[in-house]
């Protein structure tokens, strides 16, 4: 995968604008901040973003993928002001979890997700070279 930053353009922190990829894609469907048991664990914003993106990875696993096979994530958030305010807290458990891998994403503010205690989701296309 490529990242793509036009020229001029300030280099965005912790996404890219564009990924050129090849190869083959994986779905992963909305995750959320629950256990495999379908258990919240963590009631606060960062123990469920650390859970999404375990469950996340998890599911990538099984096709090979790892975070650097992530090309695009959207995150669906309840708050975008508790979002904010855990800017810090986000990065160390990406870094931890993801490394150094950047894909396009966008955060949108919802009024709710699915299931009520649900502060995030998160859906993921990754892409895995040919073979």
């Amino acid at each position: 995968m490529k990242a793509l930053l036009p020229e001029g353009w300030p280099r965005p922190s912790g996404y890219s604008n564009g990924i050129l990829a090849e190869g083959r894609m994986v779905f992963v469907a909305g995750q959320i901040g629950w256990t495999k048991d379908m258990v919240f664990e963590a009631e606060d914003f960062l123990g469920q973003l650390r859970q999404t993106l375990e469950n996340t990875l998890a599911i990538l696993g099984e096709a090979g993928a790892g975070p650097e096979h992530i090309a695009r994530m959207t995150w669906y958030v309840t708050s975008r002001d508790e979002y904010l305010a855990n800017l810090k807290g986000m990065g160390q458990i990406w870094r931890d979890l993801m490394g150094k891998n950047y894909p396009t994403m966008a955060c949108v503010e919802v009024s709710r997700l699915m299931e009520d205690k649900a502060k995030i989701e998160i859906e993921t296309t990754a892409v895995l070279p040919r073979g």
